[in-house]
């Protein structure tokens, strides 16, 4: 326990990376992965195949696959990023597969006489998509888009294997460091990233309720 008390500016600094690891790649996640789910339900052909393609490539690769072709391709084609970066990037495409068909799944549920009664005033198939359709869809995918970010804030610990000083890296140095409080470090540890999951499932559960009473 005193490793966990003496060491806790390491930590701190270990959990806020993983933090950021999990709030900017949530963003941009999500923003690829409705572009994605907006292709896939759009009305041509090739924005589909696109869109599909991408999804059954990427959710088919091993998160760890797809680490290693950002951390050692980019630099082949001369792009330098910083390893926090490179993390940020294959995890935010690794992710937006799984948001693209919860995003998707919510859009399915959205009746398609709302989309048709849209288009009968004149709006186009972008501006029926933001206006009309995915506002709803967005209330019925909370639980689900929910689920992937708390397996983003698991599939964060990856990162400690490329470079990135978060939680779990931390957790392996100061085990090489301090191996008798292992157990201790091991629950600390556990018990932060519980508390990001709560955090999430709760957020989710508030934002759920509230969109509830709202329709």
């Amino acid at each position: 326990m005193d490793v966990l008390i003496d060491e806790r500016d390491l930590f701190l600094k270990a959990f806020w990376e993983t933090i950021q690891l999990l709030g900017i790649s949530a963003v941009v996640a999500t923003v690829i992965g409705t572009l994605l789910a907006a292709m896939r339900v759009a009305p041509v052909p090739v924005m589909n195949a696109i869109g599909t393609s991408y999804v059954n490539l990427v959710r088919n690769t091993p998160l760890v696959v797809m680490f290693l072709l950002v951390v050692f391709g980019l630099p082949e084609l001369d792009i330098q990023f910083s390893y926090f970066v490179k993390a940020n990037i294959a995890l935010s495409v690794y992710t937006a597969a799984f948001v693209c068909e919860a995003v998707r799944s919510g859009i399915n549920t959205v009746a398609a006489g709302q989309a048709e009664a849209a288009r009968s005033v004149g709006m186009t198939f972008t501006q029926t998509l933001g206006t009309v359709v995915l506002p709803q869809a967005f209330r019925a995918v909370v639980p689900p888009l929910t689920s992937v970010y708390i397996a983003l804030a698991k599939n964060t610990s990856v990162a400690a294997g490329f470079g990135v000083t978060e939680l779990t890296a931390e957790l392996s140095a100061q085990l090489n460091n301090h191996p008798a409080a292992g157990i201790w470090l091991f629950v600390g540890v556990g018990l932060a990233y519980v508390l990001i999951v709560a955090v999430l499932s709760t957020g989710s559960h508030l934002l759920e309720r509230r969109w509830a009473v709202a329709r």
